[in-house]
């Protein structure tokens, strides 16, 4: 992790859970971290929650990833303050309750805009601060199971509805990036994280109690970006699937 000393990285969705697991682990290991979110009183209580030698090293700005404007505006901010993105780790997620056939286009819209659009209205602006600078940087897609090819859910359990198809789109957005960096002959790398379910949350109460022990923790997939990331530069992690041990599909 040597390379990454006080190399910038920003999180989207950083105020709980995964997000904030991953700006906890890589402020640790010595990074510059900023941390977007709607929720600023939830950031200022993370950078709060950090060891006093961490903090500086900790920047939180409001941003709903939904809003394009709003990124833009997060990502000019970084740019003129910390000189650029090196790592991003696209993790800002929601989940509405209902059916695809049924729920509101709304709600619908609210799920896209956020779990898709947003990760490339982000997506493109840190792979343009790489390439400009000419920086071997990292692009993390946090996915899901639901993204991944034959997931099949028991069909008892309450339709994800939305929230699927925009993860499936998640998969296809990390391999067209994947490819589209190869084409112009760059070294910025590509991590797909597809975990099961995680004890964050967005998830039901219910859902919890009825998995139990059967569910992933923050931490296990914040560790998971820290593999991929501490791997050499001809190395790439192209993609982690993680799933608690007795989770089926």
């Amino acid at each position: 992790m040597d390379r990454w000393q006080n190399r910038v990285a920003v999180i989207s969705g950083a105020s709980s859970g995964i997000g904030a697991a991953c700006a906890r682990l890589l402020v640790a290991a010595g990074l510059q971290v900023v941390g977007l979110a709607r929720r600023t009183d939830r950031l200022e209580k993370l950078r709060q929650s950090l060891p006093e030698d961490q903090r500086a090293r900790f920047h939180q700005h409001t941003c709903d990833v939904s809003q394009e404007s709003q990124v833009n505006g997060a990502f000019e901010w970084i740019e003129r303050e910390l000189g650029g993105i090196d790592v991003l780790i696209n993790n800002a997620g929601i989940v509405l309750g209902g059916q695809l056939i049924d729920m509101p286009t709304k709600d619908i819209g609210n799920i896209l805009q956020t779990n898709l659009m947003g990760s490339i209205y982000c997506t493109k602006l840190a792979a343009g601060s790489m390439r400009r600078r000419q920086v071997a940087g990292h692009l993390f897609f946090v996915n899901s199971t639901a993204g991944v090819a034959g997931y099949k859910p028991d069909p008892a359990d309450e339709s994800l509805n939305a929230y699927t198809p925009s993860k499936f789109g998640l998969t296809a957005v990390h391999e067209i990036c994947r490819q589209e960096l190869i084409q112009k002959g760059s070294k910025i790398k590509t991590t797909s994280i597809n975990p099961g379910w995680v004890a964050t949350e967005i998830v039901p109460d219910e859902t919890k109690a009825k998995l139990g022990e059967v569910i992933l923790q923050a931490d296990d997939v914040a560790q998971a970006v820290l593999y991929a990331l501490s791997t050499p530069p001809h190395t790439q992690v192209e993609q982690i699937t993680l799933r608690a041990v007795g989770e089926y599909f």
